[in-house]
């Protein structure tokens, strides 16, 4: 069921920044019968939504400064805790989405495996463990240069889950590195970490006090940097 109203490409206008972009990359919230602000992450819930930015900062400021009461026209409770909640149902979003990907046989794991694939050809994107080993990262990363040349920088970097959350996603132990195959679900994973490391990044730049643009400073295709599709 699609959320009233939520034409696909149509602009919506973040109740915070005043800020317009399509539904895909903003965020919506509907208002429960009790009064309560609830997030909409996969825009499906019936009624009138309001939208933020695709910002934890956004989300942050709606819910302590009543921005979500004068979008709604009425009271509305949003929780101190919203844009932690929000971080939440978008990481296991993408991680939900991911254990498609591996049940499509698009994901490989585990070093060997993964250098494998990349000397193969035909991977769209490593994941590292976000508690794993720098080194092992950047061997991968030599690796896709030495096949690939530059172009070896195309090929998606993710590296914002743990190795639990990827053991449990993948229903494999101990994984610490993994590569996605091209498909379809791999696109829809990597679309969802996208959205989860920009959400995060708002907090991240909030937290050292500079603005990038959504950008970090590696963003050239490294590991932490954006997350490229295709």
């Amino acid at each position: 069921m699609r959320a009233t109203g939520d034409a696909a490409g149509s602009e919506r206008t973040c109740i915070v920044t005043g800020t317009k972009d399509v539904p895909e990359a903003m965020l919506r919230f509907a208002l429960a019968p009790d009064g309560s602000v609830v997030p909409d992450i996969g825009r499906k819930l019936p009624g009138r939504g309001v939208w933020t930015q695709l910002s934890f900062k956004a989300v942050s400021r709606a819910a302590a400064k009543q921005g979500f009461s004068r979008a709604f026209r009425t009271k509305a409770a949003a929780s101190a805790s919203l844009a932690e909640t929000v971080d939440s149902l978008l990481e296991r979003d993408a991680l939900q989405s991911l254990s498609i990907a591996n049940k499509a046989g698009l994901v490989v794991a585990g070093a060997f495996k993964v250098d494998s694939a990349i000397e193969a050809g035909g991977v769209v994107a490593l994941i590292q463990a976000s508690d794993g080993a720098a080194d092992g990262a950047a061997k991968r990363a030599q690796a896709l240069h030495a096949k690939h040349g530059p172009e070896g920088g195309s090929v998606a970097r993710v590296d914002i889950f743990s190795s639990r959350q990827l053991d449990l996603a993948l229903g494999r132990a101990n994984v610490i590195h993994a590569a996605l195959k091209h498909g379809a679900a791999s696109s829809a994973f990597l679309a969802r970490a996208d959205r989860l490391r920009r959400y995060r990044q708002s907090a991240a730049d909030a937290a050292t006090g500079t603005e990038r643009g959504g950008q970090t400073s590696d963003e050239g295709g490294t590991f932490g940097g954006s997350i490229k599709i295709g």
